[in-house]
């Protein structure tokens, strides 16, 4: 394949809607939760076993959600996770200015 055959397409900012899959939103924001769960993880130096009865999961669950196989978690599991590693959550709903559909965000 030769470079000016490679086309190149701009993200919309969400890999899961780029590729077309359903319920895009809430994959992306899911995924934005697991990598905050698996940052604090890490930034603690917790081994998988000591996550485990923090999170109280297993720790085949711990790995599968360090590895990104967070399908089976819904978003309120996910942040009661991070409750259990000591952070706080809020919500907050606002008015959107754009004119576009509301969207769900994390920001720390």
């Amino acid at each position: 394949m030769k470079p000016q055959d490679v086309k190149i397409e701009r993200s919309s900012g969400n890999v899961f809607a780029d590729l077309g899959l359903p319920d895009a939103e809430t994959h992306l924001l899911k995924a934005e939760l697991v990598t905050r769960i698996d940052r604090i993880i890490r930034q603690r130096g917790l081994k998988q076993v000591e996550a485990e009865k923090l999170l109280r999961l297993s720790q085949p669950d711990v790995s599968r959600l360090m590895r990104g196989d967070f399908r089976e978690y819904s978003v309120e599991r996910l942040l009661r996770l991070l409750t259990a590693l000591g952070r706080d959550v809020d919500i907050v709903v606002h008015e959107n200015h754009a004119g576009r559909p509301g969207r769900l965000s994390v920001r720390t």
